[in-house]
Order: structure tokens, then sequence, then C-alpha cells
């Protein structure tokens, strides 16, 4: 009878409801909500699924998924990382090992060259001025950066922390990687968890900062831009900007690569794998270990609320910034730029574009201004990559 008793306690005390703490409960209950926004709203599922997913398994107690037996050399900086002596790496948890594709900025890269496959730059060299709505809508990095100073933050820390507000996932991974490893969990989660709730934040903004009679403003038929002008302009703009700033050189180059992959017409094959499977695979593996850094011994923490507050912050003054320069165009052209595009000009490509269309479409239904808003979209990927290569440069070692 005592040896079933000692059983029985063993596997109670093994178990998942055994080591189950409030903070595990609260980041279960976050993991919950992401997954109603993603399959009941659609808030970009291809997004939070995964993220939300991540989250649930790193808060299953005992489950060890996120853990590094080998004292750091995969990437573990958190204080629940636990040591095995003579632990091999492939004994680690299995998204641990996987996470190295995020610490290394290999899936960063990758996502950057998927999203280059899809992106048509079109819009972008028919109408150039996009290139300041795009430049605009980083306003919230450099606000955001000030902001994490004033509130104690170091200056690679803040500015890690800043680069939340170019809503560009894979960039803030790259930067923050380099410059404040040990914040990488809570600034990766919280630059994807912007992207995707982009319909949530974006529109109260636009609204506020917009007039009925601006959002109603119907914007003239772009010129067609020429296979030359398309295959020419990633050449160009890579060879210009990491001349500058070669920091930049990883990310905008994979970028490009896949852009060119698209555009050049006789690679096909490349085209299709780097924006379909490719790109597919290193999502998948990439939001299940963003979410899965955010485990509730380590997560829940006042440094960890701050910088999710600053990336809000950031987020929203990058919104307001673009728009606010698109009020100024509408004001120089007569009428003839709509300033919700500007709000475009954050990089979550093609999101904010088609969050700016449904603003405009709401307003009347009539208007037609997605291809006018991945102009400044796709500039704000440019922006984006350009700023954290700026940064880079300024306080990396």
């Amino acid at each position: 009878m005592n040896l079933l008793v000692e059983v029985l306690r063993g596997v109670w005390e093994s178990s998942g409801f055994y080591l189950l703490t409030w903070r595990n409960l609260v980041m279960m209950g976050v993991a919950f909500v992401f997954l109603y926004l993603a399959i009941a709203k659609k808030f970009e599922p291809l997004l939070l699924v995964p993220i939300a997913f991540g989250i649930l398994l790193a808060n299953l107690p005992g489950a060890d998924i996120m853990l590094d037996t080998t004292g750091g050399m995969l990437g573990d900086i958190s204080e629940s990382a636990h040591v095995v002596e003579g632990a091999h790496w492939y004994e680690s948890g299995v998204l641990r090992i996987m996470y190295v594709g995020v610490k290394s900025s290999v899936f960063p890269c990758l996502i950057f060259m998927g999203v280059g496959a899809m992106t048509d730059f079109g819009p972008l060299l028919s109408n150039p001025i996009s290139l300041l709505l795009g430049a605009a809508a980083q306003l919230g990095i450099y606000i955001a950066f000030i902001v994490a100073i004033l509130l104690g933050f170091t200056p690679t820390e803040a500015a890690s922390i800043a680069i939340i507000g170019g809503a560009d996932g894979p960039t803030a991974i790259f930067l923050a990687s380099k410059l404040a490893a040990h914040l990488l969990a809570p600034i990766a989660l919280a630059a994807y968890s912007y992207m995707a709730l982009i319909p949530i934040i974006q529109p109260p903004i636009m609204k506020l900062l917009t007039t009925e009679k601006e959002r109603k403003v119907k914007m003239t038929q772009l010129r067609k831009v020429s296979k030359t002008e398309k295959i020419i302009f990633p050449i160009v703009v890579l060879t210009l900007v990491a001349l500058i700033l070669p920091s930049v050189a990883p990310l905008l180059g994979m970028f490009m690569l896949g852009n060119l992959f698209k555009e050049c017409g006789v690679v096909e094959r490349l085209s299709d794998t780097a924006r379909n499977a490719l790109m597919n695979i290193v999502t998948i593996m990439l939001g299940v270990c963003v979410g899965a850094t955010a485990n509730g011994a380590d997560f829940i923490q006042l440094k960890t609320f701050k910088i999710v507050i600053l990336g809000l912050m950031a987020f929203s003054f990058s919104t307001a910034g673009g728009i606010m320069i698109g009020k100024l165009l509408y004001i120089i052209t007569k009428g003839k730029i709509n300033p919700l595009i500007g709000a475009a000009g954050v990089s979550a490509v093609p999101m904010a574009a088609r969050v700016a269309q449904n603003e405009g479409a709401k307003t009347d239904p009539t208007n037609f201004l997605l291809m006018h808003a991945m102009g400044p979209n796709v500039a704000g990927v440019i922006g984006s990559a350009v700023a954290a290569g700026f940064l880079l440069i300024m306080f990396g070692n």
C-alpha cells in the first residue's frame, strides 16, 4: 500500500498540474486570446496561430521544449536555463534547437527573401513620392528610442526596442540579436504580435488623424512600370544602401534577391519556392519559436511590460508619422493624395496596405487604394531595414 502511495505521489509531483504556476496560467490565457483572434476574427492567422501555439507549448510545465542543456551554446540566456553536465546539444528541447535559426538571424533573412519574392515594386516606382511616406512611418522608432532611454534602458537596449516601430518582425529579430540578445524574446513577440494586430491598432489612429473628406480622396491610376525598371531597381537599391550601411546587407540583400527571382523571369522555380514552400516552412518555425520564448517564469516581469508598451508607442507614432506626411502631401497636391496610404508606410507587407484599403472603402465603397498603399508599404520595408542598419552602426560593437 505504501509503495502504491509513493508511486502515485511520484506521478503527481512529476505532472504538469503539480508544476503549474500562475505565471504559466497567465501566458496560457494570452495564447488562448491570440488563437481566438486568429481563428475567429481572422487577424493574420499565419502569424498568430504559430505564435499562440508556441506560447502554449512553452508554458506547459515539464515539457522542456525550450530547455538548453549546453550552458548557453544554443542561445538560452533565461534564468530558467538548466545545464546538464556532459549533455549534448541534441538533448536540448526541440524548439530550443530550432531557435538557433532565430538567434542567428537565418530565419529572418529567409523570411525577407520570401517577402521579396512576393513584393511588387511597381507602385513605388510609378509613384516615387511613396518613399517619403515610407520614411515618415519610421518616426515611432526614434521617439520610442528616446523614451526608452528616459526609462532607464541602455542605448543598445533602447535601439532594439525602438525598431518594433518599423512593424517588421524579421528586422526586429535581426537587430535585437546583435544589440540586446537578452531582450530578444519580448522584442520578437511584441513585434510579431503588433504586426498581426494591425487591423485593431491602426484604424482608430487613421480615423483620429484624418477627416472624412480626406479619406474619400480617389487617387489617379498608376503608370505602368516596365520590366527593365523592376529588374534594375533591386540591384541598384541594394548596391547603394549596402555601400552606405554595410550592416544592412544580409536583410536587404535577401529581400532584393527574392524580388529579383520574381522579376527577372528566368528562375520561376526559385521564385515559387521562395514565396511559397520556403516562406511557409520558415514562418511556421519562426512563429512557434518566437511564441515559445514567452515562458511565464521569465516573461512576466516589469521590463517585459515596458517593452510591450514602448513597442505599441513606437508602432502608433510610426502610423501617425506616415499619416501626417500624407496629410501634408494632400495639401501640397491640392487633394490628390489620400492621407490613409501614409499609414501603410509601416513595413508590414501587405497587411498595412490592406488596412488602408479597408478604411478608405468604409468611407467610400468605390474607393480603391490598395495599389497606391503598396508603394509606401514596400518603401517601409526598405526604410525599416535602413533604420536598423543605422542603429547597428551607431550602437554596435
